[in-house]
């Protein structure tokens, strides 16, 4: 490695050769670092699943507006909004069609504990309004208290969950009612359920009795193709008399309801100062390191700052230090991270993973932090006399 540096850097590698004289401080440094590291990517790795679990059910619809209630700050928070206005909107000239969507927890009873389903309740006919992944199966929910279930659901046997086919449906009771599955789809658990159920919208009247007809959760628009969007968002609020409603492009609607779940709620919150603190603890650590070797070569230094050496000299050291932590503490630590975020999903069901861009971004954060911690221990040099030191 003392030559690899060498030829690297053109130069002695003081740095390296400082590290590693003493093998135990150094891995103990390099331990801080993998440590730093592996919390920032644990973090990063619960936050990207809120992020990708909120934007799931979004990618199950297909919509050019959303109208929803003025506390509507996600698809699944909110009032109801009157179905009139759906046929108000339909008479813009750019509004093609229009269905309603309700939405409700399900509460499925099971041996030894009960898993919560997010349910959609939906018109089978409009398949317009459907993803792909959901849409083809649609025509089994014609059914009275029929469903198709999400096949990644928590605590559900993922083999016999992939047996539920129309020929060899499954029942389960739910409330006094009896559900048929005829098919799956591929969802995945999220913060607020264990996972995701369609029903037609029939059905869902049925199974939350105290539910209108005339009170869905949100309505759904399509526009004509080549339709400006805002415009047509524009005219629905002015068009439709009631101004609490909250009318928006169905892309602002997920953008906003990401926004609000990152900003506003608590565990967007708390994940966000969890990476905060997880960089702190980084450079604090490297910053010790640092720090303390300087001051224990800080004759040596004196020495070739009086042979005429300047600041630079001793920043590229200490920054050859900090970069060398940086590089040798990350590769233990995404080992690390990799195999606790696998575990974590496993045992969660949260959409929770070690991603390319997480891992890219992680270590040229790291190499910020580790570059920073070194310009911070390099002060107490460009202040001293060499004069003074012997």
């Amino acid at each position: 490695m003392t030559r690899i540096l060498e030829k690297l850097l053109r130069r002695l590698p003081i740095g390296w050769l400082q590290l590693t004289h003493n093998r135990n401080r150094f891995l103990s440094a390099l331990a801080g670092v993998s440590f730093a590291n592996v919390l920032v990517f644990v973090q990063l790795g619960i936050a990207g699943s809120m992020t990708t679990a909120t934007l799931q059910p979004y990618e199950f619809f297909n919509a050019d507006i959303m109208i929803s209630a003025e506390d509507a700050n996600s698809l699944t928070e909110g009032g109801n909004v009157a179905r009139q206005w759906l046929f108000q909107a339909l008479a813009d000239p750019s509004v093609t069609d229009g269905t309603p969507l309700y939405v409700a927890n399900l509460t499925w009873e099971m041996d030894g504990g009960q898993t919560i389903l997010q349910t959609f309740g939906v018109d089978p006919k409009a398949v317009d309004f459907i993803g792909p992944s959901v849409a083809q199966k649609l025509t089994s929910l014609t059914l009275l208290n029929s469903a198709i279930l999400d096949r990644k659901t928590r605590d559900l046997d993922r083999e016999e969950v992939s047996l539920i086919r129309p020929h060899s449906p499954v029942t389960f009771e739910s409330e006094g009612n009896t559900i048929t599955l005829f098919d799956t789809f591929s969802g995945g658990g999220g913060f607020n359920a264990d996972g995701y159920a369609f029903v037609s919208d029939q059905t869902f009247l049925n199974l939350f009795a105290k539910r209108s007809s005339g009170a869905p959760d949100h309505i759904l628009l399509h526009v004509t193709r080549g339709a400006d969007t805002d415009v047509v968002v524009s005219r629905l609020r002015d068009a439709i008399a009631d101004k609490t409603l909250r009318i928006r492009s169905y892309d602002a609607a997920r953008d906003e309801d990401l926004r609000y779940q990152k900003t506003q709620r608590p565990t967007g919150l708390i994940f966000g100062f969890g990476v905060l603190i997880g960089i702190l603890v980084g450079i604090v650590i490297v910053y010790q390191v640092l720090s303390t070797d300087v001051a224990s070569h800080l004759r040596e230094y004196a020495t070739f700052k009086a042979m005429g050496y300047g600041q630079g000299f001793f920043l590229g050291i200490v920054f050859e230090e900090a970069m060398i932590l940086a590089i040798f503490g990350f590769v233990p630590g995404v080992i690390v991270a990799t195999g606790m975020l696998t575990f974590m999903n496993n045992m969660t069901g949260l959409p929770i993973e070690m991603t390319v861009n997480t891992a890219i971004m992680v270590f040229f954060g790291t190499l910020a932090a580790c570059a920073l911690s070194g310009a911070i221990a390099t002060r107490r040099l460009a202040n001293a006399d060499p004069a003074e030191l012997f």
